[in-house]
């Protein structure tokens, strides 16, 4: 008995506590995706005026909010009790990763909706109005001519919001500590890193300008670098850590999850992009969709991995 209560070696309680299923990393691929599209169209929009950019990067603000909504409908279907989601916004709690994430998430519709009423032109105001109703359309255009006027402060907090966006989902796992494999201080940067490169991957697989194109290329393949370091840096932290974390590290490097994570997240989702982006760049040949299509699989790949490792 006092085996079970100090250790809780208990096979009838504890295997009912691995209940993360496939919405969990689907949200935090989502959300990561979302801070990425966030940071990168504000960013790149800033360093060229309205007239220079692209149709697609003119509208792609909008997919920002788009794939948050799919990533909190995933995760909508794991909650328990999905009666009471209204509770996260009845309070905020400084001291809890969840709360200041719920914050976060309803600001960043009105944060990128007006980000992306601002980046486009009469024409392309005219073409959405086309599939608005009258009051919504009437709305819409008095809201791109009051965001037009203050767009630079709408890419201001768009790259904050995209900033705490992605640090929230490391946050997330990283705050749980009774999971060695999560109880990481660099699960927020490495997520942050991650969602920053496939937001500007999701990005390339769009019909781009030439000069946006390279600049975000340059942005992915630096990305890829860093997210490469922190990953090393995240495994050695685990191997120096507690013995359950050396635990959580050798499933990683020898163990359960050992082919998928170096064949999934290191091999197709890191180095092989990372030589695809810089050849191209080299050799100026056309760009394919090759090295961002593995770097969203390498993306969701991670997450996928490390929240089944964390349960394992």
């Amino acid at each position: 008995m006092n085996e079970i209560d100090v250790i809780r070696t208990n096979h009838l309680v504890d295997p009912a506590l691995h209940i993360w299923g496939w919405e969990v990393p689907v949200y935090l691929f989502l959300g990561g995706l979302a801070a990425g599209v966030m940071i990168a169209t504000a960013l790149i929009a800033a360093a060229m005026p309205l007239r220079q950019r692209s149709a697609a990067l003119r509208w792609l603000p909008f997919a920002a909010p788009v794939a948050l909504s799919l990533g909190m409908g995933a995760l909508f279907l794991d909650l328990e009790h999905k009666a009471y989601v209204w509770r996260f916004y009845a309070a905020l709690r400084l001291t809890s990763p969840m709360s200041w994430g719920a914050w976060i998430l309803l600001g960043i519709y009105p944060a990128t909706l007006l980000l992306g009423l601002a980046s486009l032109t009469d024409q392309d105001l005219a073409r959405l109005q086309r599939f608005l109703p009258g009051p919504l359309s009437r709305w819409a255009a008095g809201a791109q001519s009051w965001a037009q006027h203050r767009e630079l402060g709408l890419r201001s907090v768009n790259v904050v919001l995209g900033l705490g966006l992605g640090v929230y989902t490391g946050v997330l796992l990283g705050a749980m500590g009774a999971r060695a494999v999560w109880n990481s201080a660099l699960l927020g940067p490495l997520f942050l890193t991650s969602g920053a490169s496939a937001g500007a991957a999701f990005l390339l697989l769009f019909r781009l300008a030439d000069h946006e194109r390279r600049e975000l290329a340059r942005w992915d393949r630096l990305a890829l670098l860093v997210e490469l370091g922190l990953i090393a840096l995240f495994l050695v932290g685990l191997l120096n850590g507690s013995a359950q974390a050396q635990a959580g590290a050798h499933q990683l490097l020898g163990g359960r999850f050992t082919a998928q994570f170096w064949a999934l997240v290191v091999v197709a989702g890191l180095a092989v992009p990372w030589f695809l982006a810089t050849f191209e760049a080299k050799k100026h040949s056309r760009p394919t969709m090759a090295a961002p299509l593995l770097v969203l699989v390498g993306g969701l790949s991670l997450r996928w991995i490390l929240v089944a490792a964390g349960q394992a």
